[in-house]
C-alpha cells in the first residue's frame, strides 16, 4: 500500500542576476502547485557566475536576455527591471541566500524569490547594502557572516565537481537538466528563439517525485 509522499528537494545551482533563472523558478514553483506537491521544497545554491566567468555580467546583454524573454515567453515578469540599477556584484546578495537557508529551507527559498524579485520586478540594486538590509529584516535574518560567504565559495565548487554546465542547472535524486524550462536557440536570421518547454519540465518532475512515496 502507498504511504504519504515524502518530501523532495529540488536543488538549483543559479545566480541571482541570471534573468533565465527568474523564469525558472516561477515555472517550478507553478508545476508544483499544479501538482500538487506543496511538498517540494527549491534550495536554490550558488552558481556566481562572476566567479564562473571572470567578470561580473553584463547589464546590456541582461537587458537584451529580459527583452527576448518577455518578447516571447514572460510578457508578464521583468516589469520593474531598470538596467541602470543592475547590481556590480552579487556575491553579498547569494551570501545572504545561504543565510536564510541556514535559518530554514524554507526561509532559504522564500530570501532566492525574493531577492529576484526585488531586482527584476522592483528595480533595486541587490549589490546594494541597505537593499539587502531591507530584505533580511523582512525575512528575519541576519546579514551574512563570513562563514555564509564561505558557502557560497563551496556551492560553486560542489557545482564544478557535479558537471553543471550554467544557470540555471536542476537537481534532484538521480535527475539533472539544464534550464529545463525554457528551449533556447539562436537563429543566424531571427536570433535568439525562446519558447517554453513545458514537458521537458514535468518530465524532470516526474523523475524527480519517484521514489518520493513510500511503500507501506
Amino acid at each position: 500500500m502507498l504511504g504519504e509522499p515524502k518530501s523532495s528537494v529540488v536543488e538549483v545551482f543559479a545566480d541571482i542576476w541570471c534573468p533565465f533563472t527568474h523564469v525558472g523558478l516561477r515555472a517550478i514553483d507553478e508545476q508544483r502547485v499544479l501538482t500538487g506537491r506543496s511538498d517540494t521544497l527549491i534550495r536554490v545554491r550558488a552558481w556566481p557566475l562572476e566567479l564562473v566567468n571572470g567578470a561580473p555580467l553584463s547589464a546590456t546583454v541582461t537587458q537584451e536576455h529580459i527583452d527576448h524573454l518577455r518578447e516571447q515567453v514572460a510578457p508578464m515578469l521583468f516589469r520593474g527591471f531598470d538596467s541602470q540599477r543592475f547590481p556590480t556584484s552579487t556575491l553579498e546578495a547569494l551570501a545572504l541566500v545561504a543565510r536564510a537557508y541556514r535559518a530554514d529551507v524554507k526561509v532559504g527559498e522564500q530570501a532566492s524569490f525574493a531577492l529576484r524579485d526585488a531586482l527584476f520586478e522592483h528595480g533595486q540594486d541587490i549589490s546594494d547594502r541597505g537593499v539587502l538590509g531591507e530584505i533580511a529584516a523582512e525575512l528575519g535574518i541576519d546579514m551574512p557572516s563570513r562563514a555564509d560567504h564561505d558557502a557560497v565559495l563551496d556551492d560553486w565548487h560542489e557545482g564544478q565537481r557535479r558537471g553543471v554546465l550554467g544557470s540555471p542547472h536542476f537537481f534532484c535524486g538521480g535527475a539533472d537538466t539544464f534550464c529545463p524550462s525554457l528551449d533556447i536557440a539562436k537563429n543566424p536570421e531571427r536570433g535568439v528563439s525562446i519558447t517554453r518547454d513545458t514537458s521537458r519540465l514535468r518530465a524532470f518532475l516526474e523523475r524527480c517525485f519517484e521514489g518520493s512515496t513510500e511503500q507501506g
